[in-house]
């Protein structure tokens, strides 16, 4: 059963997921502290885990029917439809929380609107990754807070990675036309009107934190058009290096 424009609003959800696990995988062994180490890399692996689920499920409305692996291994970077904000490298700690915090309210709201979608495999990953995102929020927002209210060095670098990654939140929750059309047949949730939650919600949470919303507005977009920073292709590099040096290698 082929639905394109299905398949490319889930790939988009997974790719986002599987680009932040492998972000999160860059700290793995560099972290602050053994516990922090620990923490990322099994937040990254709930990550990983939901993106194969994901992107499983896209390949089920591909018309190639591609598998997770020949999704995640056999596109090129303008073939990914993950979100800027998450392919964006890690600068230093403050910058990975920054990121990661506004990754999962991101995902919280995401995983909630879209466990009311009428596709019943959709609803049913969503299910079953709110409970991660439920506390990977809480995990983020304590070092947010821990970070932000701590030292004046750290509450710096903590606003400089506020500001650095900013521009890249406008396309947050955006449908395309498309997508619209799957919202009006009733097949998924309009996620759009997650936006204007997100936005509070982190609105609040600058405030608590006693740091500034940027002054500079969001405005970098192209997610869904393949359009991304020079940042992934070095990623992707990497991650598709086995696959691609060795076509159909299994353990």
């Amino acid at each position: 059963m082929s639905n394109p424009v299905l398949s490319k609003f889930i790939l988009h959800i997974g790719d986002s997921q599987l680009v932040l696990a492998q972000r999160l995988a860059e700290w793995c062994g560099h972290a602050p502290e053994l516990e922090i180490d620990i923490a990322l890399a099994n937040i990254g692996l709930d990550l990983l885990g939901q993106a194969r689920n994901f992107l499983t499920l896209a390949g089920q409305y591909d018309a190639a029917q591609r598998d997770e692996d020949q999704l995640a291994y056999f596109r090129t970077e303008r073939e990914y439809f993950n979100l800027l904000l998450c392919e964006q490298p890690n600068a230093d700690f403050a910058q990975t929380m920054v990121r990661q915090w506004m990754m999962d309210h991101y995902h919280l709201l995401l995983m909630t609107s879209l466990s009311n979608a009428a596709e019943p495999q959709l609803a049913a990953l969503a299910q079953k990754s709110l409970k991660e995102a439920k506390y990977h929020v809480r995990f983020s927002t304590a070092w947010m807070e821990r970070l932000s209210l701590s030292t004046e060095e750290a509450h710096q670098r903590v606003q400089a990675g506020l500001d650095q990654l900013w521009r890249f939140t406008a396309e947050i929750f955006e449908l395309t036309a498309d997508e619209r059309d799957l919202v009006a047949s009733g097949i998924i949730p309009d996620i759009s009107l997650e936006k204007a939650h997100w936005d509070q919600v982190i609105a609040d949470e600058i405030q608590r934190f006693e740091l500034k919303r940027p002054e500079q507005d969001s405005y970098r977009r192209g997610a869904k058009q393949g359009m991304h920073t020079e940042h992934l292709g070095f990623m992707l590099a990497e991650l598709q290096y086995v696959q691609r040096s060795y076509p159909g290698v299994s353990w």
